[in-house]
């Protein structure tokens, strides 16, 4: 049987494609301004790289915030319920995940089948998430790509407090015009996403062994901080951006 797994988030969609729950392919692209369309480009370019037509696919599960959009779905499944089948199929030693994407941060427990325990998300602001960063990059005239690399050199993480991005920006702009070396602020934006992602999966009962989710999982900056802030190291699969795609096209062959 084939599945596929779309997963709509705001500024990226993520397609995957599982034969007999193996992984195909996957990939992402911007969602833009329409969703819909997100989901019918992204799930055709796939396909168009794997070689295979729609008809070829079984049943296809819909998540993320503009899965009711995906005209082309079997079913829509929350994106919590897919983050955590994507990450036990991934690695079913995983008993709790730390998805942080572009405008929202999830903290998940799961059980020992994949299975939701509990749940927190920071959907209500930009902090602390992927979004944030670009903010941040874009002040700091750095390449997003960069600032993981670049946090490494930073010997004293300067003090972000604000938990507002806007105000936060601030805070980096006073910063750099009182001299505060780049590296030193970047260390402090990763640990200022850091804290307030960990005290969300502190509320849930957040352990190891654990993986991270999500765009921003690309930042090995975010991943030390979290790691430092967590007391235990995070998996982090070449998968990760696409985690919720898998965990749909997963959740597709029990339907």
């Amino acid at each position: 049987m084939i599945t596929a797994g779309i997963d709509i988030g705001s500024i990226t969609a993520k397609a995957a494609v599982m034969k007999d729950r193996q992984i195909l392919g996957a990939t992402v692209i911007f969602t833009g301004y329409n969703a819909e369309l997100a989901g019918r480009r992204v799930f055709d370019e796939l396909l168009g790289e794997l070689g295979m037509t729609a008809p070829e696919v079984d049943r296809v599960v819909a998540t993320g915030y503009g899965r009711a959009s995906v005209k082309v779905a079997t079913k829509a499944i929350t994106e919590i319920t897919c983050h955590a089948a994507g990450a036990h199929y991934l690695d079913p030693t995983v008993r709790s995940i730390i998805d942080v994407g572009g405008q929202d941060s999830k903290a998940i427990v799961i059980d020992e089948k994949g299975g939701v325990r509990d749940f927190a998300m920071n959907d209500k602001c930009a902090a602390g998430t992927g979004r944030f960063l670009e903010v941040m990059a874009r002040a700091l005239e750095v390449d997003l790509d960069a600032l993981g690399e670049l946090s490494r050199a930073g010997e004293r993480p300067a003090s972000i407090s604000s938990t507002c991005t806007v105000f936060a920006e601030s805070e980096v702009v006073s910063l750099i015009a009182k001299g505060e070396s780049r590296e030193n602020i970047i260390a402090g934006i990763h640990d200022s996403i850091a804290s307030r992602v960990v005290a969300m999966g502190n509320r849930i009962g957040v352990r190891g062994p654990a993986m991270m989710t999500g765009g921003v999982a690309k930042n090995s900056g975010v991943v030390r901080a979290l790691e430092s802030r967590l007391g235990f190291p995070l998996a982090v699969s070449d998968y990760a951006q696409v985690n919720g795609a898998i965990g749909a096209a997963f959740l597709a062959f029990s339907l």
